[in-house]
């Protein structure tokens, strides 16, 4: 080779590389353009304060050991206790707008399921659905006096179904309504994420063994999720919201900080729990009940399939889909999750 060749060669390579870094540097630049076009439109929510309802504080400690949060809101003597069940990666402050609606009239439970907020952290071995199912009814004993409605939104549903699996006497009596917003009974594994089906299904293939991966090296990949807010907050608004182009950044904000300071090794420990959830013939238990089953139209996690199977399990059930919502469902349409809490409540009032 001619050292005219080489100098040729390596001028090429030299050009492509820094072609790559000028697109990665522009598409690092383009990001922070549209992620600060969306923070500079009108924000109705700019002065939420979300994060700042606080309750009577307490901690349980599980038959296991685990220290759970949990907060107690509205009049202590209240009738009617309304427990609320958080989804994964989320914290009990992703009730936010039910508490800030019901706490003036209702006695209120509110939780972090182990792992999850200021909850403590629990082993992969012991971060199961139906270990969960446990702690709700340890929480339910020591926090509920009287009868109670239980709401549980993604894998907080899935508590709900394993509770009902495991303590089925608590329905009816105790236990008088349950609402499952954005929820599966099963076959989460199966899901396309809208993706074509043959890439779906190398999707699923490759995904056990890559958030097993990630969770071991949990603390790295958790200082480069914090690096990447801006990605971060791009996908959250895609993927949790469906009308995203109209949806407040500050709740974007608000979901993907709790998103962020659910740990990766917590993401990993609870993945092949609930890609192995399966309660369907367990929804029986709340025939005798009245049920409240949401889901948005445009749910990628838990797509409306899942809660029309569940609805089709439980004839009575009143089912809803609400247009142009994705799965973060309580923070996207407050108001009409409000409203059928309220009309599930009012049903079950003593």
């Amino acid at each position: 080779m001619t050292t005219t060749t080489r100098r040729r060669r390596v001028g090429i390579a030299g050009a492509l590389v820094g072609a790559a870094s000028a697109g990665v540097a522009a598409a690092a630049l383009a990001k922070r353009y549209a992620v600060g076009r969306i923070r500079l439109r009108p924000d109705n929510e700019a002065s939420e304060p979300f994060g700042e309802l606080r309750g009577r504080e307490r901690t349980h400690v599980t038959s296991d050991g685990m220290a759970l949060h949990v907060e107690i809101d509205g009049p202590e003597d209240a009738p009617l206790t309304i427990v609320f069940c958080h989804g994964y990666c989320l914290n009990l402050e992703s009730w936010h707008y039910q508490r800030k609606d019901l706490r003036e009239n209702y006695r209120l439970v509110l939780w972090d399921q182990r792992s999850h907020g200021r909850s403590q952290r629990a082993a992969a071995e012991e971060s199961t659905i139906d270990r969960l199912g446990e702690d709700l009814a340890e929480v339910i004993e020591k926090y509920v006096p009287g009868p109670c409605v239980l709401v549980g939104h993604s894998m907080g549903g899935m508590t709900i179904m394993a509770l009902a699996d495991r303590h089925p006497g608590l329905f009816g009596d105790k236990i008088r309504a349950v609402a499952l917003i954005a929820t599966s009974a099963g076959k989460l594994a199966e899901l396309t994420l809208g993706l074509p089906a043959l890439l779906s299904k190398a999707v699923h293939k490759v995904a056990p063994t890559t958030i097993s991966m990630l969770g071991k090296r949990g603390a790295l990949v958790d200082r480069t999720r914090h690096a990447g807010s801006d990605i971060a907050f791009l996908i959250t608004r895609y993927m949790g919201f469906g009308d995203s182009k109209n949806i407040s950044p500050t709740v974007v904000d608000f979901a993907e900080s709790m998103i962020r300071a659910t740990p990766t090794e917590v993401f990993a420990d609870f993945y092949p729990a609930l890609m192995n959830h399966d309660k369907l013939s367990a929804l029986h238990v709340l025939d005798p009940v009245p049920t409240a089953i949401l889901v948005g139209d445009h749910d990628w996690l838990t797509p409306p399939d899942h809660s029309k199977a569940m609805a089709a399990a439980l004839p009575k059930a009143q089912f809803t889909e609400v247009p142009d919502t994705s799965h973060l469902i309580q923070l996207e349409r407050p108001g009409v999750v409000n409203d059928v809490l309220r009309d599930l409540v009012k049903r079950v009032e003593v």
